[in-house]
């Protein structure tokens, strides 16, 4: 046995094996003295590839959750052994750790109030700790910028490194949160200001489940998917992710900037994926088919006018609301309008020139249609103007929208 705890590969097979155990019945009970002989060595790099390896061999997500609870309450103690994130104030793992110790504090002091409500006689006065929950659960849902910042940042850089697992099963967790809080904010904007037994059987099957969910959820992550990160990441991506972050945000917190990375976070690396025929952008590259098989695709018409008041660009796609042929490319926009209307397009032009505006909007009738007409400045970084690009679009059937359908609805 302990031939096979040295050798990493057999003992991921092993692992691999007892989590099978677990999902075709046996409990935890039954296969815990087995875990306890693979424990030694064994951190959240190993729990992640064997994540990733189950879900690449065809386990449904919805399973891998499950058995991330369970292996983590196998695991717990050995886990807590583990060196913990990077401590030094401002490195993104001490940001997400600082998030989370704020937005536990935040349920904390929520439950007093929701003791307070259910244990209020039915149809007495709540109308005070009823209003300090809503202002607490507006607060909570910053949780929010805490997920986007982990799927749309750390998740990237975890998979260009290999690691697939955390990203998978954690993104499902968001989810169920992202729901629940959506039900809590439901429930509170129909609640009535005294208490009843709905809302009492409602916090108590929903709302402090939630706050467990949420808690078991930081676990995961400080213990499993963090001490990943460090182990993989290099220094180079941390700072690439801490110049990320600023544009999401945070949760609840202001972070540290005291963390000086050797690397810089603006020399984001694309030389990988950069091949000859490809157009470098700021955030990515596209081949130059790409890019006009993208522009003709969306249900817009787009025209762009230079700086010099010349036409240069205009989409076509499949159903153009205005007609448009290659001669006007080159021509002046004043010559592309009828007479009755061209001082009013040069009047927007001028004002976008002089900075006094940066866009203008239109919408009219048109063949039975609601077509909506916008015309937008386009500036360089320094706010100099570089030309207008306009956007048309007919909105006839976007009006008719009601309720939401989401993307898990679709057939």
């Amino acid at each position: 046995m302990s031939e096979l705890i040295n050798n990493r590969e057999e003992r991921q097979k092993i692992l691999k094996d007892l989590i099978r155990q677990l999902h075709e019945g046996k409990t935890v009970e039954e296969v815990k003295e087995q875990f306890k002989q693979m424990m030694d060595g064994i951190g959240g790099t190993e729990l992640s590839q064997m994540e990733h390896a189950l879900i690449q061999e065809g386990m449904p997500v919805e399973e891998v959750k499950r058995l991330c609870d369970v292996h983590v309450q196998v695991f717990r103690e050995s886990l807590d052994e583990n060196i913990k994130p990077e401590s030094i104030p401002g490195h993104p793992v001490n940001t997400f750790i600082r998030e989370n110790r704020a937005l536990e504090n935040l349920i904390a002091n929520t439950q007093p109030l929701l003791k307070e409500i259910t244990q209020a006689e039915d149809g007495e006065d709540i109308s005070t700790p009823l209003a300090a929950w809503r202002q607490r659960n507006q607060q909570l849902m910053e949780i929010f910028t805490h997920f986007s910042r982990q799927e749309n940042v750390l998740f990237p850089y975890l998979e260009k490194n290999g690691v697939t697992g955390p990203s998978t099963v954690m993104w499902g967790f968001h989810d169920d949160i992202r729901v629940d809080l959506k039900n809590v904010g439901t429930l509170l904007v129909g609640a009535q200001p005294v208490a009843s037994p709905e809302l009492k059987e409602k916090i108590k099957e929903l709302v402090l489940p939630m706050f467990q969910t949420i808690k078991d959820l930081f676990y995961k992550e400080e213990n499993i998917m963090y001490p990943t990160a460090l182990e993989v990441l290099s220094e180079q991506d941390w700072a690439e992710i801490y110049a990320q972050s600023d544009d999401i945000g945070y949760a609840l917190i202001t972070p540290d900037k005291q963390w000086a990375p050797k690397a810089k976070g603006s020399d984001i690396k694309q030389e990988a994926i950069e091949v000859q025929g490809q157009i470098k952008l700021d955030h990515g590259v596209m081949t130059q088919k790409e890019i006009e098989r993208m522009l003709n695709t969306l249900p817009l018409d787009i025209t762009f006018v230079d700086a010099q008041d010349q036409v240069k660009f205009f989409s076509r796609g499949k159903e153009r609301i205005f007609e448009r042929a290659p001669a006007i490319i080159g021509r002046k926009v004043q010559y592309c309008h009828p007479q009755s209307s061209v001082h009013i397009v040069e009047n927007i032009v001028n004002d976008f020139k002089e900075g006094r505006r940066d866009n203008a909007d239109f919408w009219i009738n048109m063949r039975g249609d609601l077509v909506y007409i916008r015309y937008f400045a386009v500036r360089d970084t320094d706010g100099a103007y570089m030309g207008t690009v306009e956007v048309t679009q007919n909105i006839t059937d976007i009006q008719k929208l009601e309720g939401e359908k989401r993307i898990d609805e679709e057939g």
